[in-house]
């Protein structure tokens, strides 16, 4: 810990999940001293977590030297079939990864916690938050240790990715509103005696709603709702409960058997009103949670991390001209896609449930126009994915300003391999004079377009952003 007592250290992590890992493993990369504490034990089961890694996800991870293994444990989804007449076609999202991954989360968090590790973050399991405080120099975290002794760890920043339940926003006392929006939800990890014909499954019919994906290794996740069998959470759920479900949403049950894991939970969607709170942020659950319809949970969760971390890191090493206003920057270009995913997954399951004739028609007049109106679905797909998701850039800046880079190709290779090493990436003529472009925090790596006709330059944000371009 660089000379530190091992109760200060630069940034305290809130939470061992994806977010949390990739934000530590982000920040130990930069060479910042990074803690996170976790409260469920090392050995902890998450049979319950996401299985979906989207073309963005995947792209943020081609960055840090990930995606290429990850996608030898999953099954590839380039289509995909709602509402039984509706198919989206993901092979013409352009991504070097045009699909949605199917894959457990602990393959993802496996991962991240390797390269986290490796990099020098300290993870600190079986440690709960009991409460914290801030002032202008630093923050105070009053933890409990596997051992149950009182301890308080000192950081310039802390990060709250614990999740829907959260206790650094409860400590805060930042507001969640929101309300509950899918109830009694069953959820299993089971067998099948009959393979569907899509590899992802999903349908309703007003009073049922089924979803059924993968996981590769034979065991496949199964979610049910039924209008008229609404329970408590605490409730006991059994699988001919999922099987009738499954039968009347989709005709059949695939045989489902051998159940490993069962129960019943709620699906809220909430929003906090603030993403930063002096020295202290939220990501993920902890900042946003919606209906699980569209896979987008750990997903934006990530890409919060993969926003939040580079700024901190560029603040923490002196790097940036104005600390508060590139912190700040934080909510004022997360929220609102936090808003986004929130409407966007609010839309897919509230048609899903269609109800009345009169939804349901209106439900297949929309799946049918996006059927064939590709702009429209590209469009969708887009925000979905993550592809299509920009920041809003200040007046008078280029129309590349705020949007996504995609991979390309440079003298040195692909760009998202250049990310990797976690700096803006200035990309100009080949053979021309580098162009004055505004300060960027730290070191900038220059090379040049591998495409010799290019005459245009952009410079890319850490996270794979347009900061500025110049035709």
């Amino acid at each position: 810990m660089n000379g530190k007592p091992d109760t200060e250290t630069d940034v305290i992590v809130v939470g061992a999940g994806p977010t949390g890992m990739m934000l530590a493993g982000d920040l130990a990369a930069a060479g910042i001293e990074v803690t996170v504490i976790e409260r469920r034990p090392r050995t902890a089961s998450n049979l319950t977590r996401a299985f979906a890694v989207h073309a963005r996800t995947l792209e943020l991870l081609d960055a840090r030297g990930l995606a290429d293994e990850l996608l030898k444990t999953g099954t590839r989804l380039s289509r995909l079939r709602l509402y039984a007449r509706l198919t989206l076609d993901l092979s013409r999202l352009r991504s070097r990864f045009p699909f949605v991954l199917i894959t457990p989360q602990y393959e993802v968090e496996r991962l991240l916690e390797r390269r986290a590790v490796t990099a020098g973050a300290d993870f600190r399991y079986g440690t709960e938050l009991r409460a914290l405080h801030q002032d202008t120099q630093r923050v105070s975290a009053q933890v409990t240790g596997p051992d149950g002794a009182p301890i308080t760890l000192r950081a310039r920043y802390l990060v709250g990715a614990d999740g829907v339940r959260s206790t650094v926003r409860t400590s805060l006392g930042v507001p969640f509103p929101g309300r509950s929006v899918i109830r009694s939800i069953a959820l299993a990890d089971v067998r099948l005696a009959e393979e569907p014909e899509d590899v992802l499954t999903v349908n309703g019919t007003g009073d049922a709603f089924t979803f059924i994906a993968p996981f590769g290794d034979g065991w496949y996740r199964v979610m049910g709702w039924d209008r008229h069998h609404q329970s408590p959470d605490s409730a006991p759920v059994d699988l001919d409960e999922l099987r009738g479900i499954a039968r009347r949403a989709l005709g059949s049950d695939f045989g489902m058997h051998d159940a490993r894991w069962i129960s019943r939970f709620h699906s809220d969607e909430r929003q906090v009103p603030a993403y930063r709170t002096g020295r202290v942020f939220l990501a993920g659950d902890a900042a946003h949670v919606h209906s699980p319809a569209g896979g987008q949970g750990m997903n934006t969760g990530l890409q919060d991390a993969a926003n939040l971390s580079w700024k901190l890191a560029a603040v923490l090493r002196g790097e940036a001209s104005d600390p508060e206003a590139l912190l700040d920057s934080y909510h004022s270009e997360r929220h609102p896609v936090g808003t986004m995913v929130l409407r966007s997954s609010g839309a897919i399951v509230r048609f899903a449930m269609a109800r009345t004739p009169l939804l349901r028609a209106i439900r297949a007049l929309g799946a049918g126009f996006l059927d064939v109106a590709h702009p429209a679905a590209t469009k969708a797909m887009g925000m979905v994915s993550g592809i299509g998701i920009s920041y809003a850039a200040s007046r008078g800046a280029h129309r590349l300003t705020g949007r996504r880079a995609p991979d390309l190709a440079l003298t040195e290779g692909r760009l998202y391999e250049l990310l990797r090493e976690g700096r803006f990436v200035l990309i100009a003529p080949q053979g021309g004079s580098a162009p004055d472009t505004p300060a960027a925090p730290g070191r900038v790596i220059r090379t040049s377009w591998a495409n010799a006709a290019r005459r245009d330059a952009i410079l890319v944000r850490p996270d794979g952003y347009i900061a500025w371009a110049k035709d």
